[in-house]
């Protein structure tokens, strides 16, 4: 690993066409697994001027069964949460108004094809809901063991939000973006050298104090004496930015999913989070390879960790699990390969279990990253890191 460089991640808040997406997404799973704790789920949705659609294959007693179809109230429901959710990004424009938008809902039932294979049943555990490979990540670089161009980049546009909720920012409008390069010296970063805030606001608002105010937001976000100098600090760099959200640039769930993990200082699977059931190891084994990742880092056996998982359709047992070290271990990789199936099963199944995923915990998750959050009662499990102990007594 290269000891002096620049590096650069990139957020989004929940106002941004995309995260809206994901967050509509993630209400129908909490909607779901809040009815039927082993729902299936996996739901998509498109968001553009003044209108939300819905697609996807669902199963859920008590709201969509293969024989009787919707429940009674059940698209009701799922309308409901639609707008709740994007009146409480704070979506009231023309454009993209939680109560005037245009809702249209295409989910239907799960492939029977797909169920046999991922169902448990008699001595058959419960397969994978798809082939793929999953990756976690861990770091030393931030409290939160996260990459810090990435955890600065998502503190930035988190302050905006609440600023705009609390009414501190009344002229600032839901959609946003950030971007944070950091300098790294002897592999450690000591300084921003450029930052880049875009972000939707009122009509007519004066740029000039925006461009105040959100350097004011970076000086508070940065640690002591790491904003760059003016020239390299760029806010809202085309000018007016009035027209934004869906109204401005359509969104779609999955699209942000470099954003949702390790703002690119890792390697990502492939596969989106939201909208998805933990039955779904796109998801759910990323979660446990971020849960795993993160206890090896907390327990001071690397300074930096990646995990990789693989699974196939239908089959229980991951078929490969990879560690990497980034040569900062303090014990050898394969070790900890060893060690890691005998604390937490690594079935899907097992991975529910152990990290309580079968409950309406998703929509905080869709916005400002999947990972270095605060774990507070059900929400965030694999942020805990109550391995700790287990593993530095096994190895």
């Amino acid at each position: 690993m290269r000891s002096n460089f620049l590096f650069t991640s990139e957020s989004v808040s929940e106002g941004h066409p995309d995260k809206v997406a994901d967050q509509i997404s993630d209400a129908v799973v909490d909607l779901f697994l809040s009815k039927d704790p082993e729902a299936r789920v996996a739901c998509e949705t498109l968001t553009t001027t003044n209108r939300v659609v819905l697609a996807g294959e669902i199963r859920a007693k008590g709201v969509f069964d293969a024989q009787s179809g919707w429940a009674d109230g059940a698209l009701d429901e799922i309308e409901r949460a639609v707008r709740n959710t994007v009146k409480r990004i704070g979506y009231e424009q023309d454009g993209f108004h939680w109560d005037k938008l245009e809702f249209a809902n295409y989910l239907h039932g799960q492939s029977a094809h797909i169920a046999q294979g991922v169902d448990e049943s008699g001595n058959k555990d419960e397969g994978a809901g798809d082939q793929g490979i999953m990756f976690g990540f861990a770091c030393d670089e931030t409290p939160d063991l996260m990459p810090a161009t990435l955890y600065y980049s998502h503190r930035i546009l988190e302050r905006m939000a609440a600023d705009r909720h609390s009414g501190a920012a009344p002229f600032l409008e839901p959609d946003a973006k950030s971007q944070v390069t950091l300098a790294y010296e002897n592999g450690r970063p000591v300084r921003a050298t450029a930052l880049v805030v875009s972000t939707q606001h009122a009509a007519g608002y004066d740029q000039a104090k925006l461009r105040d105010y959100a350097k004011g937001v970076m000086a508070d976000v940065l640690p002591d004496g790491w904003l760059p100098e003016d020239s390299a600090i760029y806010v809202n760099p085309t000018g007016l930015f009035e027209i934004g959200g869906p109204d401005g640039d359509a969104g779609l769930t999955g699209r942000k999913i470099i954003v949702d993990t390790y703002g690119g200082a890792a390697p990502h699977g492939g596969g989106a989070f939201s909208g998805k059931d933990p039955t779904k190891v796109d998801r759910s084994a990323a979660y446990v390879s971020r849960y795993l990742a993160k206890n090896i880092v907390a327990a001071g056996l690397a300074k930096r960790a990646t995990i990789q998982l693989s699974y196939a359709i239908g089959v229980a047992e991951p078929l490969s699990l990879y560690v990497d070290l980034h040569g900062t271990g303090t014990v050898e990789a394969d070790r900890i390969e060893a060690v890691l199936p005998t604390l937490v099963r690594l079935t899907p199944k097992g991975i529910r279990t152990h990290l309580a995923l079968n409950k309406p915990i998703y929509e905080p998750s869709a916005a400002y990253g999947h990972f270095g959050r605060k774990a507070e009662g059900d929400h965030f499990t694999w942020e805990r890191t109550d391995l700790v102990d287990a593993l530095k007594q096994a190895l």
